[in-house]
């Protein structure tokens, strides 16, 4: 299978007409056609009905064809990215965390490096989900993790980042955003937005607040929707600091419990790579140094 008979597929999907499909793609039509039907011996099956009014997906095309178009999307970024790191760099590091922790740290760390070590590309990479199985696929050099998710894992090293603590999450018109320190007593009477893929330690403070009675619960699918309803007065959340973006959006006040998540970044234990120690201890200075920043 070529890349241009993927982009052919894609785009006679996209149409479901040969005509405009093969125009749209610079080429005549007999060669265009003929381009699918090799497509389609290859792959074993039709992915396109044909008729006088054009082509239909067949139930089988119609998921391969959005397999296709995410494939394509990939190996485009994967070509691209080839083409960066030829042209400027001699090595590669990719680190996998979650945007809203990436956001404030890894830039300036980025940069700060980039000064030392020129030669040497940084890539975030932000699909968090199932994150240690890609790393242990080594799809990333380096993973943002808590501490209970790395345990029992051979073949990896374990480096501290920093212990992050519960905040609550406000409007910053709400009163409780006055606050310096929020009690469970402050939440009495309130509503609380529970649930959303929260960690362990986290879930049970939400279920020790709701076994109280004294407050409402609202459970919310993830992080983003919990968000989208404290904004819209709902009520509020608690959430980890290292979920915190620091966009001022919203007011996060510190939560009164025993509770800590501690944040450490993962590698694997045959890198042993200078630059990759470099570049570790460049973004662990950074946490360090944030003294006072809630984390």
């Amino acid at each position: 299978m070529t890349t241009k008979q993927m982009d052919y597929c894609i785009e006679l999907a996209r149409t479901l007409n040969f005509s405009r499909a093969a125009e749209n793609m610079f080429v005549s039509q007999p060669s265009f056609s003929y381009q699918i039907r090799l497509l389609e011996e290859e792959v074993g099956f039709p992915i396109f009905e044909r008729s006088g009014r054009g082509a239909a997906l067949t139930p089988a095309g119609a998921q391969f064809a959005g397999f296709l178009a995410g494939l394509r999307e990939e190996l485009k970024r994967a070509v691209e990215q080839g083409q960066n790191f030829s042209a400027q760099y001699r090595d590669s590091i990719s680190i996998r965390m979650m945007v809203r922790q990436a956001v404030c740290f890894l830039p300036e760390a980025m940069r700060a490096f980039a000064g030392t070590h020129p030669e040497v590309q940084i890539v975030p990479v932000f699909r968090y989900e199932n994150g240690m199985a890609s790393f242990l696929r080594r799809e990333v050099d380096v993973l943002f993790a808590l501490r209970e998710e790395t345990k029992q894992i051979p073949g990896i090293r374990v480096h501290e980042l920093f212990e992050s603590r519960i905040y609550l999450i406000a409007r910053q018109d709400d009163p409780l955003a006055a606050k310096n320190r929020i009690s469970e007593a402050d939440l009495y009477g309130r509503t609380l937005m529970v649930g959303g893929g929260s960690p362990p330690a986290l879930r049970a403070v939400q279920h020790r607040l709701i076994g109280t009675g004294r407050l409402d619960y609202f459970n919310s699918a993830d992080h983003d929707t919990t968000l989208t309803n404290v904004a819209a007065g709902r009520g509020v959340c608690l959430a980890p600091g290292f979920l915190n973006d620091h966009s001022g959006q919203f007011a996060w006040v510190p939560f009164d419990c025993r509770e800590r998540f501690s944040c450490v970044l993962c590698t694997h234990k045959d890198d042993n790579r200078p630059s990759l120690a470099a570049f570790l201890e460049t973004l662990r200075q950074l946490y360090r140094d944030a003294v006072a920043f809630p984390l």
